[in-house]
């Protein structure tokens, strides 16, 4: 105990004591090689900042991380120019493993940056890894810069310097930069950071640990989730497809006033946020049957039984909507099941059934609850029958003790128990009460039912892929995310004041 205490104090007393100038000045340089780091990985998957376009017959949307990873991309336009022999090919596939160095360089830099989170022995091997990356960084553009050489080389030589657009791209110089950058703080921390002690092994604090657990996610998060919004910027411009954003198509706030303007469109958006409202809100009326599924079904006594059980209930959330709706075809079209069934049972000479379901707009918005109800109830349940496997068995012990029946049980603990985690559920629900996805109701939509069952994300396909109005579905999707956000938070304060509880 005593050992124990005072490596405690040791801890508490080095986290009070000043920094040294040394020691300040190495976080310093290591956050400037952090955040060199972040602003390299991002520049990876921005087709503006691609130093590996070194001819204009590469496409212009093509990111250096495309360049890296697919040698396809990068030659998808040369089939002419490599039968004609304006250029070799042999020059383009070393730019590709160029491209692939570069961003391996990048991964290297970023695995340095990890480590100059742990401690002085695992920092040293860290900057090992910055040096190296730099190193291999800055060769990369000198060589980027000969195989750009070797492009305006080939062009002359077969005279079609117009056709092949040799161009070198100043974002190399930044490439550079941030390789020097690497460099030059690997060795300033190399005499900053103390020398570790020979028996000192790598270790790393929990809390940093953690952080790089949670970084993939938060990448993940960013390329998938927070990139994407750099397409809001074609709500401003006058864009159609293959075009160019210019000052010349730039229109400002047009299209957000076009919403409120056009009188077909505000009637549009009327019927769809009908729509979406009203399947929304049938959703969130029914969010409580997944919770009341997994309480009955753990209740099933029989162990191989409440498997199966759970697993064929489970496995239709596998099944895309496409095959669904192949599914809903042969049992509810013209010659389907149904009417199959039906004329079996008729007299001969009788009128033979011949409706098709499908295409019937009645009830639409209550077919669509049930084909989602049907395909999603037991992959939600999942989350709940996780949550009741958490629940303390005492409480049904002393439930027992007191009398209390299984029904009872499941009321006064159970359920209860599961409040909190279906609060949260409900609460993104209603975050996403404009997002009722679009595979469902696209797979679903024909002539009669469109008015019915076109909901705000088919809308916004229809009005940018099937209209080409892709500034107007872009505004929409912006209004969109930004009444969920509101939702969000609305629905978080309203939770926070009457349950005590936030999840934001």
């Amino acid at each position: 105990m005593a050992n124990s205490a005072a490596v405690f104090d040791n801890k508490k007393l080095s986290k009070s004591t000043p920094k040294t100038p040394a020691e300040i000045a190495s976080i310093a340089v290591y956050w400037l090689m952090r955040a060199a780091v972040v602003f390299n990985v991002v520049m990876l998957f921005f087709p503006g900042s691609n130093p590996a376009r070194i001819t204009g017959m590469i496409h212009k949307n093509m990111s250096l991380f495309s360049c890296g990873v697919s040698y396809d991309s990068i030659v998808a336009n040369f089939g002419r120019a490599f039968r004609q022999e304006w250029v070799q090919e042999s020059t383009f596939k070393s730019l590709n493993v160029c491209a692939l160095f570069i961003i391996v360089s990048v991964v290297i830099a970023a695995a340095g940056g990890c480590m100059s989170l742990g401690n002085n022995k695992l920092k040293k091997t860290g900057l090992v890894f910055s040096a190296v990356a730099g190193i291999m960084e800055t060769a990369m553009i000198f060589w980027l810069k000969g195989l750009y050489n070797q492009v305006v080389d080939q062009a002359y030589a077969s005279d079609k310097i117009d056709k092949v657009e040799p161009m070198f791209q100043n974002i190399s110089y930044i490439y550079m930069a941030m390789g020097i950058v690497y460099i030059v703080c690997a060795i300033v921390n190399f005499f900053l950071v103390p020398k570790a002690a020979a028996d000192e092994k790598m270790e790393m604090d929990p809390k940093y640990q953690l952080f790089l657990m949670m970084l993939p996610v938060i990448a993940l998060a960013f390329v998938f989730s927070y990139l994407p919004l750099y397409g809001w910027r074609y709500a401003f411009y006058d864009y159609k497809s293959g075009q160019d954003l210019t000052a010349d198509n730039f229109v400002g706030f047009k299209w957000f006033t076009e919403l409120f303007k056009n009188q077909a469109t505000k009637k549009d958006i009327v019927n769809v946020l009908k729509n979406t409202l009203a399947m929304s809100g049938l959703g969130i009326a029914t969010s409580w049957i997944p919770m009341a599924f997994a309480v009955f079904l753990s209740e099933i006594k029989n162990t191989r039984f409440r498997r199966f059980v759970q697993t064929f209930t489970t496995i239709p959330n596998f099944i895309s909507w496409v095959i669904v709706y192949a599914l809903a075809l042969a049992i509810f079209s013209t010659d389907g099941f149904i009417n199959t069934m039906i004329n079996s049972m008729l007299d001969e000479g009788a009128t033979k059934a011949t409706t098709n379901y499908l295409m019937s707009n009645e009830h639409m918005w209550l077919k669509m609850l049930a084909w989602g109800l049907w395909k999603g109830t037991g992959w939600s349940a999942i989350i709940y029958i996780a949550a009741i496997s958490g629940i303390d068995q005492g409480l049904y012990e002393a439930a027992t003790v007191d009398g209390a029946g299984r029904f009872a049980k499941m009321w006064y603990i159970t359920i209860p128990e599961l409040i909190p985690t279906f609060c949260v559920l409900l609460l993104m629900s209603i975050a996403n009460i404009l997002s009722n996805g679009m595979d469902q109701y696209y797979v679903f939509s024909n002539a009669m039912n469109r008015e019915n069952i076109q909901v705000l994300d088919l809308y916004v396909y229809n009005l940018g892929i099937g209209n080409g109005l892709i500034p107007m579905s872009t505004v929409v999707g912006m209004v969109k995310s930004i009444i969920s956000v509101i939702l969000l938070f609305g629905a978080n304060s309203v939770s926070k004041a009457v349950r005590g509880e936030s999840i934001v």
